[in-house]
């Protein structure tokens, strides 16, 4: 593993360190990192810049929930989804020159009300499919609605705004909704708080078959190279789940609350939160291992379980919710809602750029 190295942001009040071996992992899969953090209000792209890491923050309202490809970044909050497009037309003309390989502009706001939206995920069929944890749902999104439940657990018995079991993360299999996870088989309001140690669930939505109970605190199930993987945020870890026995086994424990993952060749990247001393955080087995915890993105090779590299928040970041892999783009860009630019950033279809001056015609 590299040593930490110094990063500074643009404010001393955001400051992170990262292994010397950060940069060229980032390098060499060619890609970058959106890292969202509610607690802090930003989204971070993670970007390696000539053999240094630049973390580069945005500010949401409380986001949470990421999914991203190459052209799209949709980021989810308490009562929002905001929808953004790569425009790479656009990133040619950033400063400096030829130093952006993407820029995403922002798109359109659905406004959902308050319903604490965890993960989000396209589904094959270009769906965005949304963990509507306040109602225990899974939902998609129309212009007419602030959501459409398409599915709770069955032992929630009513559609409220109550967090019953605290639904939380989103898997899918062949392009559609499969797994989830929440913190308790409670129907009460709030209920799941009064055993978050080991009360964690694992569900087949397809079938409403409950897999595993027993976990402290499940979060981001994963489906990669044919496994099932979950992180036991309690625990501070990364399990492989064993469908067939309905078992699951820890591949490594972490010095934080494990929440946001993502793959890439034989690595994870895997949120580390310091979790705050309250009343939600306390009793977990987490807290019990370890006094001090860390923020940050750890680097994780899953066929030994080894720590390969990090990145810790120093200051200014403790919760860490999503970390989604931006893959082809090494070093991105996202517009502000104010960004002036945005007012002469044109997007046609390709039938209405024929009309276009030749002059004025740029080809993302």
């Amino acid at each position: 593993m590299g040593q930490p190295s110094a990063n500074q942001p643009h404010t001393n009040a955001l400051r992170s360190v990262y292994t010397s071996n950060l940069p060229d992992i980032l390098a060499q899969l060619q890609i970058s990192l959106a890292v969202s953090t509610y607690q802090a209000g930003k989204v971070i792209l993670v970007r390696q810049d000539e053999g240094t890491i630049n973390t580069h923050f945005r500010s949401f309202s409380k986001p949470m929930g990421i999914a991203a490809d190459h052209n799209r970044l949709t980021i989810g909050g308490s009562n929002t989804v905001w929808y953004y497009r790569n425009m790479t037309a656009v990133a040619a003309k950033l400063d400096p020159p030829g130093k952006h390989d993407a820029c995403y502009l922002p798109r359109r706001i659905h406004v959902t009300g308050d319903i604490d939206i965890h993960e989000l995920a396209w589904s094959s069929d270009d769906i965005l499919w949304l963990v509507n944890t306040k109602f225990c749902a899974l939902c998609t999104l129309d212009d007419d609605h602030s959501f459409i439940p398409h599915w709770r657990p069955p032992f929630v018995s009513a559609l409220a705004p109550e967090d019953r079991c605290h639904l939380n993360g989103l898997a899918l299999l062949d392009g559609q909704p499969k797994y989830v996870t929440a913190l308790g088989e409670t129907d009460t309001p709030g209920g799941w708080r009064a055993n978050k140690k080991d009360g964690g669930l694992l569900m087949d939505v397809t079938n409403n078959q409950i897999l595993l109970r027993g976990l402290s605190m499940p979060h981001s199930p994963r489906l990669y190279k044919g496994q099932l993987w979950l992180l036991e945020s309690g625990e501070g870890s990364l399990a492989r789940v064993d469908l067939p026995q309905q078992s699951w086994q820890t591949v490594c424990k972490l010095p934080g609350f494990t929440r946001g993952l993502d793959f890439i060749g034989p690595l994870a990247f895997i949120g580390l939160s310091q979790v705050r001393e309250s009343a939600t955080f306390s009793g977990i087995p987490l807290v019990d291992r370890l006094q001090e915890r860390t923020c940050g993105v750890w680097v994780v090779n899953i066929e030994t379980g080894e720590t390969v590299a990090f990145l810790r928040f120093e200051a200014g970041v403790q919760e860490i919710f999503a970390v989604q892999i931006l893959r082809h783009t090494q070093y991105p860009e996202m517009l502000e809602w104010g960004d002036a630019r945005l007012a002469t950033s044109y997007v046609l279809p390709e039938d209405a750029l024929a009309n276009v001056p030749e002059t004025m015609r740029e080809t993302a």
